[in-house]
């Protein structure tokens, strides 16, 4: 994830339960960094699976999100 710029704007899409077809909340970020620390430490456990973060026209879902958040270019350790 060496091209990946934490510092571009993030959009991160959360569902708000695990069943289907419910209702989506939307979160925009000033930088990707905040919105991956957000999902990783302060959504539910239960709801990171439904998570979709967009960054630059990029998606990345939960498992993408955790390897960005692992990642050691991560900046806000």
């Amino acid at each position: 994830m060496s091209s990946f710029s934490y510092s571009d704007p993030a959009e991160l899409f959360v569902a708000t339960s695990v069943r289907r077809n419910s209702p989506i909340n939307y979160h925009r970020f000033d930088r990707a960094a905040d919105a991956i620390r957000y999902a990783i430490e302060s959504l539910l456990p239960k709801l990171l699976p439904g998570a979709v973060l967009e960054v630059a026209d990029q998606r990345f879902d939960s498992i993408a999100i955790r390897v960005l958040y692992d990642d050691p270019a991560f900046p806000l350790r």
